[in-house]
């Protein structure tokens, strides 16, 4: 073999041996099994998804108890990592979480930076005000000041709906439903469940406020996969389809949401069976 054709040789081995070094770090369900470890980034601060049990002090909700389920198909422990709205994305993106179970709407914006899972809830996002303040419908809140949450798609959806309304964003939802208290802004903007539970919290006060009739959207929840990770997303929806094949699905959503519950929901009117996008 000639010089030339060794150097050849040589390169192409070493080519070779890199693309096979990337697929291998790029095979993200390999590198959690190996760890024996799934981090799973959640809000912690939007009850019933994630939220901090009083009692134990640790995050508990629907959200986790799907995480958990993962977990389980995987073999591995969970570790929760409580994480800010607009800090979601990018920590998946660089690595520091395995998965988003973090309230996280499916778009298609977001379908350009990360994968999702099989759709995990269908919820729509209304507005708050208080009983007093004379709003009664969306068009009412033109020029006006509203709160919602930084990082969440509550902001364009509001702005889309009311194209003049002046947003504030806090980061978090208990943050933004204070600030309305206080009287920072005429109404807040979230998803339905979190406003009927904030609401429900209220006890006695709830008569002082009201959620307008009108959606502003619909929002189908889904857990947030890094970009490519095919492997890991067919084990993650396969997890969530044995949930529902089981019957379990229904039973954790009457958990957090049935009419046992703060948040008393009648019954479940979604499957987790499809990939939904935000409409």
């Amino acid at each position: 073999m000639s010089l030339f054709s060794r150097r050849l040789l040589t390169q192409a081995l070493i080519a070779t041996g890199l693309l096979a070094a990337q697929v291998s770090h790029a095979d993200q369900l390999d590198d959690i099994k190996k760890k024996g470890e799934l981090v799973v980034g959640v809000l912690g601060t939007d009850e019933p998804n994630s939220f901090i049990d009083p009692r134990t002090r640790e995050i508990i909700g629907y959200e986790v108890d799907l995480a958990r389920a993962i977990a389980a198909r995987l073999g591995v422990k969970l570790q929760i990592k409580q994480l800010a709205v607009a800090a979601r994305i990018p920590e998946l993106q660089q690595g520091h979480v395995d998965l988003l179970a973090a309230s996280l709407t499916h778009n298609k914006e977001r379908e350009a930076v990360i994968d999702f899972s099989l759709t995990t809830f269908v919820t729509g996002q209304k507005v708050l005000v208080k009983a007093d303040s004379g709003i009664q419908n969306l068009a009412a809140l033109t020029g006006k000041k509203v709160v919602t949450i930084k990082g969440g798609t509550q902001e364009p959806n509001i702005r889309k709906a009311v194209p003049q309304v002046d947003v504030v964003t806090f980061d978090t939802g208990p943050q933004a439903f204070q600030a309305l208290q206080q009287g920072k802004g005429v109404a807040f903007v979230n998803d339905e469940v979190s406003l009927l539970d904030q609401h429900a919290k209220l006890g006695a006060a709830s008569s002082q406020y009201r959620i307008l009739d009108q959606n502003i959207s619909v929002e189908p929840l889904a857990i947030g996969i890094k970009k490519g990770e095919k492997r890991l997303k067919a084990e993650v929806d396969a997890a969530l389809t044995g949930l529902e094949k089981g019957g379990e699905a229904d039973k954790l959503f009457v958990k957090w949401y049935g009419p046992e519950t703060r948040l008393k929901f009648p019954k479940r009117t979604f499957k987790i069976d499809s990939d939904k996008v935000e409409s």
